[in-house]
């Protein structure tokens, strides 16, 4: 079967996947869609015992249908190899009995990795499929991980050149220092002063601008983009939690058949749409915990049914969640209303012009799989501690707010079904907080002395990707105000 996609806001149908992931946003600012979300056309029994390899291609095969077998197995074969720590790729840890998926074995030891790893490889086989002979222009805004993944999947890849904006002292010192010694000729980073969701609406804003397509047209450029709105980045998000259920059945965790929920830390909303996805083929999943911050607009959206981003922009210790535009909700908006695209495209005009909108209830009652908690930094931090004291297990900032939310919603649901928590970066990525978690050390210290502290005090060696930084030239300085982004762009690119 073959699947097209079309934008959620209707001014782009029919287009193959290939297309959809070169183009990344659709001309109307919408996000594509497939026209259907197919069904897995094998057993979680018959997927119990492959590898993640061949996961991903059952998952990814029935949404990239322009794909052939070899090129969609070459992709996934050059994607997750020795880049990852670990054969299994995505890890299922057993801790106070949740299992946590570790998502953060990649380069980059960050869950972006698992999707930005292939997405070079995806694009550049669809580039070929479409005869494209400029030079494609990979446009990113990070809240910290997406910057860093999508440089090191895309430096040096020929016909490529990837720039990132990330917000000044919105990032952690490990996530900056990640970003601005990334090695790669064709690799650019600005630090801008605003926070994500100006960097967001910033690249939204450039790929919108008619004229500044023609000019990038006439130097040989086309825009993409690298974030979870390019549906080349959430497809490959899906297969770990097919390969995550896949797992506990093999390991006689669970019956076949036996619904289990997932827990995920939320900003951007594409990771836990991606869970969404997994359900909508097959897979027994139950509820879909959305958990955020302090940062809180996906909460309130799913207790009230009004998504309103006019509040205080919070700086926490889970910076990749610092976000009060989720970009990826507008997928779900679109389903919940039928696919309708005159819908979808007005509440998104009201959040732009307005900063809010509500949906109906039927819109609500669609998205009654969805379960909405928040954590404050002190509850975030204290379920770090009592992991470590409890079992030894170490967790990050991000995943802690999951597994806090996740503790919330047992307690007021009393749902007892076993949980996935979607453990989305490695604790060493955020070693300050976790260590003052832990320990109760907030002095300020150089940020690899408390590396190395939380190494010593853990028990885990410090992973690669951090101790590369320790030494490495910074190689990116440039700096600028969200309005000035387009004129980086193009001074980037040399024009």
């Amino acid at each position: 079967m073959n699947i097209t996609y079309q934008s959620t806001r209707g001014g782009e149908t029919g287009l193959t996947a290939s297309q959809a992931i070169l183009k990344g946003l659709a001309c109307d600012g919408g996000l594509f869609m497939p026209a259907e979300i197919p069904v897995l056309d094998k057993t979680m029994k018959e997927l119990a015992g492959k590898t993640y390899q061949e996961t991903a291609y059952e998952v990814m095969k029935l949404f990239l249908t322009d794909f052939t077998e070899e090129e969609l197995k070459s992709c996934i074969a050059g994607a997750y190899d020795s880049k990852f720590d670990t054969e299994e790729i995505a890890v299922l840890a057993k801790a106070d009995g949740d299992y946590y998926l570790e998502l953060y074995h990649g380069s980059t030891i960050a869950f972006k990795d698992m999707a930005l790893s292939i997405l070079p490889y995806l694009m550049t086989v669809s580039a070929k499929k479409n005869g494209v002979s400029n030079e494609i222009v990979i446009l990113a805004a990070t809240s910290g991980d997406t910057g860093k993944a999508a440089m090191a999947g895309f430096a040096d890849v020929p016909g490529t050149r990837i720039i990132v904006f990330y917000p000044k002292g919105g990032v952690s010192r490990i996530q900056e220092l990640q970003m601005v010694t990334q090695k790669g000729e064709n690799t650019a980073v600005a630090a801008i002063h605003g926070n994500f969701d100006d960097a967001q609406t910033g690249v939204k804003k450039i790929f919108g601008d008619k004229e500044f397509e023609k000019r990038l047209q006439e130097h040989g450029f086309q825009l993409s983009s690298a974030n979870s709105i390019n549906i080349g980045r959430l497809v490959p998000q899906v297969a770990y939690y097919v390969y995550a259920y896949a797992k506990l059945l093999e390991n006689g965790e669970i019956e076949d058949g036996e619904t289990v929920n997932v827990t995920v830390p939320t900003g951007n909303f594409g990771n836990i749409l991606a869970a969404y996805f997994a359900k909508r083929m097959g897979v027994p999943i139950g509820r879909l915990i959305c958990a955020s911050n302090e940062n809180k607009v996906l909460y309130d959206f799913f207790a009230t049914g009004t998504y309103d981003r006019e509040r205080p922009f919070i700086l926490t210790s889970s910076p990749s969640m610092d976000i009060l535009i989720s970009s990826n909700l507008e997928r779900l908006i679109y389903l919940s209303c039928g696919c309708d695209t005159e819908k979808t495209s007005e509440l998104m005009k009201a959040l732009s012009s307005q900063g809010k909108y509500s949906v109906t209830e039927e819109m609500r009652s669609y998205m009654g799989d969805f379960w909405g908690g928040y954590a404050g930094e002190e509850e975030s931090a204290s379920v770090i501690r009592s992991l470590f004291e409890g079992c030894g297990y170490l967790i990050d900032t991000h995943t802690a707010v999951a597994a806090a939310v996740c503790r919330q919603y047992r307690e007021q649901t009393g749902d007892g079904r076993k949980m996935i928590i979607a453990s989305t970066a490695s604790p060493f990525k955020f070693s300050g907080s976790v260590l003052e978690a832990i320990s109760g050390s907030g002095e300020k210290r150089d940020e690899f002395e408390i590396v190395d502290e939380l190494s010593r005090l853990s028990g885990v060696a410090v992973p690669a990707a951090v101790d590369e930084i320790r030494t490495a030239p910074v190689r990116h300085t440039r700096e600028c105000e969200p309005a000035d982004m387009e004129k980086q762009v193009a001074e980037i690119l040399g024009f």
